[in-house]
């Protein structure tokens, strides 16, 4: 029998090899679902479809591939029906886990907000999402319980204050971080407000951007304690000074959390303020060009950077994309304090003060953003800022309204003097609502809270405690000093319940890393409280003058951490 042409030895060798489906390599095909829907029609587009459709037609209206799909290029998604245990996050189709309604994501580029804006926000909860609204690790507002036939008038109230919920989520570039102190911060670099606006302007909505290979996360800031996390962004701009005296930006890429962490990598150069808009053009559009779209979970940015190396990326951004190179520059100063956030009353370089307040995991409610709403306008202060350590600001508190804002802060159970543990714990939003989460972990994380002030209540050191209801690090678990993955355990009685897995002493600034994976180190959350505050305690009693948890959980006995 002859062999067919096409599988001869020689056809074979000749034969193009698989691609991971790199545009600028010539690897247009649709690859995977995802890539084939978005090759079918642009995430942008769906937005007509929402006003002219599906508001007017209902949930069961929704074309498949928009409701798990495009809905997301105007931050929706669909939240878990309710009663679905944890076990069969990763069984159920799709449409199983679906339920009617949606999670909004309000996008609030460098954290900014005015109290007309702060407002509507508080009115579209308490009318059409139950009430609900939470802060995020991303700087941005969430609510739940919306309802497709709602979307367009809060697009309507959202856009007339000028917000909006544009790619929010999707393949496409999310929120902007920026410091919250922006233009006020004593001892920032540089005043980034501007450059956030201009790439906001610039790529936002932009069907040039609107089909990357995954989400593509912004930082950009002057902030001297680096409160934007650079090293775990796709992109980031990190102020400095060069040699000249000059204030501009050191950029960083490739960074990214979830089920393979990567820290962002220093590209040596020096960015002036005028180039940032084309020099994260650029970056955009490598990965857009040149990002790994054949497989999902490889479609992130820092995969094609840990493939290719700085000196490649920098070749291909500056010969490529900006036609001209960018001279080099030097690294950022370290943080100046452990905590990387803005809790407290400190100075603005204008005479006023800042205040900078802990809501409980970033849980609020329409009620208490009105409220907050009120206090500010009180004390004579119009402008409030988030942060993405799920906190938020005050700015512009005259020197004689400081002590009565923060007493009317700390009465509506807003910590503006917060112990450690209400401070430095965050949460991501859990089973209650996504559906990609396995246990719960508002309410774990609050209640750890609660046991962690009571047991140790003189305890103040600096330690960061994250909980995620899955593998997904949405809170950062990799990179805190208690990283809590959602998992199902086996408790002492042999049944499945609701846990943890416990990742220990991970860490960003001078000595940034992920930490201290002990074999089977996990607890139930039942137990989670006795199980932190034992390792916690076996820290304050061994720490060295100045150690860090991290730096402690590097030298500790497996004993002491278990």
């Amino acid at each position: 029998m002859s062999t067919p042409a096409s599988r001869t030895p020689a056809s074979r060798h000749h034969r193009r090899p698989r691609g991971e489906g790199q545009w600028a390599l010539g690897y247009r095909e649709p690859l995977n679902k995802n890539e084939e829907n978005k090759k079918n029609d642009d995430g942008l587009n769906v937005r007509q479809r929402i006003i002219d459709v599906y508001a007017k037609r209902g949930f069961d209206s929704i074309d498949p591939a928009d409701l798990r799909g495009r809905m997301r290029w105007y931050g929706l998604y669909t939240q878990r029906r309710p009663g679905i245990d944890g076990g069969k996050t990763a069984i159920l189709e799709p449409e199983e886990l679906d339920d009617r309604y949606f999670m909004m994501r309000v996008r609030i580029d460098g954290g900014q907000l005015d109290l007309a804006q702060l407002r509507t926000i508080a009115d579209i909860s308490n009318e059409y999402a139950r009430g609900t609204a939470d802060l995020t690790d991303r700087q941005n507002i969430q609510l739940h319980w919306i309802e497709i036939e709602s979307v367009p008038d809060i697009w309507e109230r959202l856009e007339a204050v000028g917000l909006s919920t544009t790619e929010a989520c999707g393949d496409t570039p999310r929120v902007i971080l920026g410091c919250p102190l922006a233009g006020i911060d004593t001892d920032e670099v540089l005043d980034a407000t501007e450059q956030i606006r201009e790439l906001k302007e610039r790529v936002i909505g932009n069907p040039a951007y609107s089909n990357l290979p995954r989400k593509f996360k912004t930082a950009l800031s002057g902030c001297p304690a680096h409160c934007t996390v650079h090293e775990i962004n796709d992109v980031a701009f990190v102020g400095v000074v060069n040699e000249r005296g000059e204030a501009g930006y050191d950029l960083w890429v490739g960074g990214g959390l979830s089920t393979n962490p990567m820290l962002a990598k220093r590209l040596g150069v020096f960015v002036r303020p005028d180039q940032v808009g084309d020099v994260h053009e650029g970056v955009t559009g490598i990965f857009r060009d040149y990002g790994y779209r054949r497989l999902r979970h490889r479609a992130r940015l820092k995969f094609l950077v840990n493939d290719w190396g700085v000196e490649k990326f920098r070749e291909v951004l500056e010969q490529e994309y900006l036609k001209e190179p960018l001279p080099d520059g030097p690294a950022p100063e370290p943080p100046r304090s452990s905590r990387r956030d803005h809790v407290g009353v400190f100075p603005q370089k204008d005479g006023a003060f800042y205040v900078g307040f802990a809501p409980k995991v970033g849980r609020v409610d329409g009620d208490k953003l009105h409220q907050i709403a009120d206090i500010a306008e009180r004390h004579g202060c119009g402008r409030v800022r988030t942060t993405i350590e799920q906190k938020m600001v005050v700015l512009d508190v005259a020197p004689d309204q400081v002590d009565s804002l923060v007493a009317e802060l700390e009465a509506a159970d807003l910590r503006v003097r917060p112990s450690t543990f209400r401070r430095q714990t965050m949460a991501c939003t859990g089973i209650e609502f996504c559906k990609l989460a396995i246990v719960e972990t508002k309410t774990a994380a609050a209640d750890l809270i609660d046991e962690l002030e009571r047991r140790l209540p003189s305890f103040s050191e600096p330690l960061t405690i994250n909980v995620n209801g899955c593998p997904n690090a949405c809170a950062r678990t990799q990179t805190a000093d208690i990283g809590l993955k959602g998992q199902l355990v086996v408790d002492e009685n042999g049944e499945q319940v609701e846990g943890f897995q416990i990742h220990l002493g991970g860490s960003l600034g001078v000595d940034s890393g992920f930490g201290r994976k002990v074999r089977g180190l996990k607890t139930t959350a039942k137990a989670l409280p006795d199980y932190v505050a034992r390792v916690v305690s076996h820290y304050d009693d061994q720490k060295k003058e100045g150690e860090s948890f991290a730096d402690w959980v590097q030298r500790a006995d497996e004993a002491d951490l278990k």
